[in-house]
């Protein structure tokens, strides 16, 4: 995580150093990572069949379903801390919930970012805010906790479906 987060900052340091003409390096940086994601994991939601949703490869990993379900909530409980309002909530998920159920709350969440996204200024990203369970971070915490969630868990979904025979939405043909 240290690394991750080390390498964010130095990513970050350079877009400023290089794009000056940007007025908000971070934020564009997030944006671009979270457009791609977001749009990769709508569409491998889409793409495993609704028979899929319990699968799991061991016992010990999740669902498919879940990985969704909890992408849901994620981006709701994040995205509100990006906005300023505090860990979010949306509309209640279960982890067994059917994929057409699943589906449009998955995308409303994404449209929670985006407009969270789209209010957020480089200059937010020290604010203190409150985190999980009430910890103090500064903003920006939430936004790398966001893109970062979000690359982990599209791996997740692209290898169940390569596991099931299907390719992920991010390979290019």
């Amino acid at each position: 995580m240290k690394i991750a987060m080390a390498g964010f900052a130095l990513a970050a340091t350079w877009a400023c150093a290089l794009g000056q003409s940007a007025p908000n390096p971070v934020v564009a940086s997030a944006m671009e990572i979270f457009q791609r994601q977001s749009s990769y994991i709508v569409a491998a939601a889409e793409r495993m069949p609704a028979d899929k949703y319990g699968y799991h490869p061991t016992p010990d990993q999740w669902t498919y379903g879940k990985i969704v379900s909890h992408v849901i909530q994620a981006n709701f409980g994040v995205c509100g801390m990006l906005s300023g309002d505090g860990p979010g909530q949306g509309p209640a998920v279960t982890d067994t919930a059917p994929k057409d159920q699943l589906i449009p709350i998955l995308k409303q969440s994404f449209d929670t970012c985006q407009t969270a996204l789209n209010g957020l200024q480089d200059s937010s990203l020290g604010a203190t805010i409150t985190y999980f369970r009430g910890a103090q971070k500064p903003r920006a915490r939430a936004l790398f906790e966001l893109t970062d969630d979000l690359e982990d868990h599209y791996s997740q979904m692209a290898s169940y479906l390569r596991m099931n025979g299907m390719l992920p939405p991010s390979v290019k043909k």
